[in-house]
Formats: structure tokens, sequence, C-alpha cells
């Protein structure tokens, strides 16, 4: 299905954050990118032209083809790409393209590779991917870059043998790093703590799973939990490991579904009051109600809306260039999201989190 575009929003994000690959701010970057068009955004050196020139109409580009952008994604219902697809269409709007949403609702890798092989097929002008098998995906992302169709990794990236152009996500293993650290200044050593992920292996979730367990293990008793990919199943299992383990000190997830799945468990069973601290990734509206209500402890944002805005334009960029402007590594960053900083996410909805499909310029 070819999504539609919707009219862009004109700027506007609640909490300013550097970003690690480009050193500017999350706002700025917005602000540059929306207001100076798709440039403005891969190159940042030119961000305060582009805010020099907000008050003339976006940054307009030669003719060119309606072309045709293809994500194949592992998890194409879950909630946390809400803000990924509106950034896809946001992007598709300035740059007067399309795109289109596919692969697997399971995290079931044959589905995603099918929707692939159907993309190349159809002659897609462009590919983005979350390759989430270090090696399923190798061929073919080869077979499209032998085609003249571009591709890159969002989300998640897969071995140094995948051709891909670029990666265009959170650094996931240091993003792995930076909460065992949050853990440790949390957590009493030598206590239990139970790490929560959805499906080991997968390039998205396990590189941070392994940096968590870096700084963490030989200091505490760490059980490994798989909670599968569908939501309610991550909540129950979640649930269950903490009635069969009334010593925990600490329960912490990798992806969204467990995070909020530990919120959910930790409020239902008042483990906060019990000394039980909580945490994991990302923004959706349960997590973030239940750090307001101090019955989690923190969530870590990776910006989703970028993992969807930032492949449209470096892909457009690639085709109108003809190939001179080769897509780069983007690092979409990591903000801690505690009960001190969740305000602005819980007060005011916008395409940029999830929380509201509308498109409106927010006053920061």
């Amino acid at each position: 299905m070819v999504e539609p575009c919707l009219p862009i929003a004109t700027k506007g994000t609640k909490v300013t954050e550097i970003d690690q690959s480009t050193g500017i701010s999350r706002r700025g970057m917005m602000k540059a990118a929306l207001a100076g068009g798709a440039g403005a955004l891969a190159l940042p050196a030119f961000a305060s032209d582009a805010l020099a020139a907000s008050t003339v109409a976006a940054g307009k580009y030669p003719a060119h083809p309606k072309w045709r952008f293809v994500f194949v994604n592992h998890v194409t219902t879950n909630p946390f790409f809400v803000p990924t697809r509106y950034g896809a269409e946001d992007a598709c709007t300035m740059t007067n393209t399309t795109y289109q949403w596919t692969g697997s609702e399971t995290a079931k890798t044959p589905e995603m590779i099918n929707a692939m092989n159907a993309a190349i097929s159809g002659k897609a002008d462009g590919i983005a991917v979350c390759v989430v098998d270090p090696k399923a995906f190798d061929g073919p992302t080869a077979k499209a870059l032998a085609a003249g169709i571009p591709v890159v990794s969002y989300n998640a990236d897969g071995s140094t043998a995948n051709k891909r152009l670029a990666y265009i996500g959170q650094d996931l293993f240091n993003s792995g790093v930076e909460m065992g650290k949050r853990i440790a200044g949390l957590v009493a050593k030598q206590s239990r703590i139970g790490l929560f992920i959805a499906t080991p292996g997968q390039s998205n979730i396990q590189p941070r799973i392994d940096g968590a367990q870096s700084v963490l293990k030989g200091k505490y008793k760490i059980d490994v939990i798989t909670t599968g990919a569908e939501v309610p199943g991550e909540l129950s299992k979640i649930d269950a490991y903490v009635q069969g383990h009334s010593d925990v000190k600490g329960l912490f997830a990798v992806d969204a579904g467990s995070t909020q799945g530990i919120a959910q468990t930790m409020k239902k069973r008042g483990l906060q009051a019990k000394g039980v601290k909580g945490g994991g990734y990302d923004l959706l509206p349960i997590t973030l109600q239940l750090i307001k209500s101090g019955d989690l402890d923190f969530t870590i944002d990776q910006q989703p809306y970028l993992q969807g805005f930032q492949p449209v334009i470096q892909l457009f960029l690639y085709k109108l260039s003809g190939g001179l402007m080769a897509p780069s590594n983007t690092n979409t960053g990591l903000l801690f999201v505690t009960k001190d900083n969740v305000d602005p996410y819980l007060n005011t909805k916008s395409r940029y989190e999830g929380s509201d499909k509308a498109q409106k310029y927010i006053k920061g």
C-alpha cells in the first residue's frame, strides 16, 4: 500500500537534545530541515542559513519523477513506529515522493525478505529496511544495489558484510551501555535484576542488552527473559516473572512493548513502594504516563520520527543528485526521559512522538 502524504508540519519538538552525529540540537535540526528543505537536514553546517530563510517558502527542487520508496519493517503494526511513519509522510510531502510500508507484523524474517524482494521486482526507487538479522538481508541488499536501487537501513543494522549505503538510527550497543550505567546508579550491587527482550538476536535490540550486560555482568544476578513480539504477551510474561521472583530489585527492557509491560506490572503490584526500580526504551503513552506517576524510573527516547524522515530525505537526495549525495550514517540519539522531564511529552500532543496525527506548529 502506498501511503498518502499529508501537509507538512512547519516546525517543532519539545525537548532540546544534541544529536551525537551532527552536533546540532534536535529542535535546531527540525527547524533547519523543515524550513530550509531536505538539504538543511542532510548538511547541518548550513542550518543557520536555513533558519535565516525560514520566512521564505519551503525549499523547492527541480522537476523529478514521483519516486516511490519502500520501508521494510519487522513489526509493521507496532505502536513504536507510528511517529516513524509520520516522519516518512512529512518527508514525502517535502520532496513530492511517496512511500510504502511493508514487511512483517510479527518479526518473521522470511516475510521481510519476501517484502524486500517484491520491492526490488516492483522497481522501487529506494528501500529502507530494518536489518534485524545479521546475515539474512545481505543477499537482497546486494541484489537491490545491483539493480540500481539504493538501500539504507533504519532502526536496526546488520553486520559489516551488509552493503547498505547508510544506517539511520540509534547507536544501539552504546545506548545499552548507558542504560547499564543508569541501572547501576539505581540498584544496589549483587541484587537480582530482570532484563527483558522481545526477540533475542534481533539486530535492533540485541546490541542494547549486550551493552547493558557489559556494564552489569559480575555485579548483579541477571535474569534475561524473552517476552515475544506482541505487546499483550510481553505483559503477561513480565508479570509471571515478577510473581516467581519476589527478590527481584530491578526490571529493565530493551524494547518498547516490554518497557510498557514493566511499567504496567510495576503499577499493578506496587513495586516502587517495595524498592524495585524499572526502566527501558521508547515513548509509548502508557510508559510516559507511568513515569509521571512514579511507577517507572526512566525510558529512553531514540527519536523514531527521524527514523522515518531521514531515510526518505537521504534516498531522495541520492536520486536527485544522480548518486552524488551518498546517504550517510545518522545517529538519532539518546535521551533519558524521567519524571523530571516527562511533562512536555505528556502535555504536548504531536506527530513527533506519535501522540497526535495532526500537523501543527508547536511553540517551544
